[in-house]
């Protein structure tokens, strides 16, 4: 699972995921509820791709923003049927979530030592996501875009088998290749399902990264702030 990570900064967007990178939401610590960027096929049906602002924690139009603090991940097993993300995984609306680093709870040591999890080859992570719209919920009550991250099983996978508490299923995120994006983002929802298999361990690299407390500084506009 995953509930804090940290976004693609702009030049990476650009660079990495081929679009230009929205006024919001990138190079910031990212937690359920705050704004961060995300890719997906343009609206306009060219087939090209747009990158996003979008609230991570979907939030379907009928339920309340707090939905988000509970909806950041979405099991693959049950994307397909649960009221939350039913919608849309039907309409197949997949996206990337562009990530530096992603962070779990390691309790080797008796306690919750928080990892950064990475790519070794240096190059960000492209996570398989969901998105949905809703018409309000914004910042400034605008329309709002949210999404979740796809998660599989990981009891086997050598390296994330060893977050979490030791009695909980051990999950991953679903991570994408490069040369998969593009039929990520066109798959059905049966074609979906050939993406759901672990990414090897040894493309990964893991350091503990304990939270550091931080002096507080005045928010700029642009910074992924929390909606709720």
């Amino acid at each position: 699972m995953c509930a804090n990570y940290l976004p693609s900064r702009a030049e990476r967007l650009q660079h990495q995921f081929g679009v230009a990178p929205p006024r919001q939401g990138s190079g910031k610590e990212a937690f359920p509820g705050y704004l961060a960027p995300i890719v997906r096929l343009a609206e306009d049906g060219s087939g090209e791709r747009e990158c996003v602002t979008a609230c991570f924690g979907l939030v379907p139009a009928w339920a309340d923003l707090k939905l988000s603090r509970h909806t950041y991940n979405a099991r693959t097993e049950t994307v397909g049927e649960k009221p939350s993300f039913r919608a849309a995984y039907r309409k197949r609306q997949f996206c990337i979530v562009p990530a530096e680093a992603f962070f779990e709870p390691n309790y080797e040591t008796g306690q919750a030592v928080r990892w950064k999890i990475s790519a070794a080859s240096g190059l960000d992570l492209g996570i398989a996501g969901i998105w949905d719209w809703r018409p309000n919920g914004g910042p400034d009550d605008q329309p709002l875009i949210s999404f979740s991250m796809l998660t599989i099983n990981a009891d086997d996978h050598p390296l994330m088998q060893r977050f979490h508490k030791p009695d909980d299923e051990k999950r991953m995120i679903v991570l994408l290749e490069p040369d998969q994006y593009a039929d990520w983002l066109q798959a059905d929802t049966e074609e979906a399902r050939t993406f759901f298999s672990p990414y090897p361990a040894q493309k990964l690299q893991a350091v503990p990264a304990p939270k550091v407390a931080m002096r507080k500084a005045k928010p700029r506009q642009d910074d992924n702030l929390p909606l709720l």
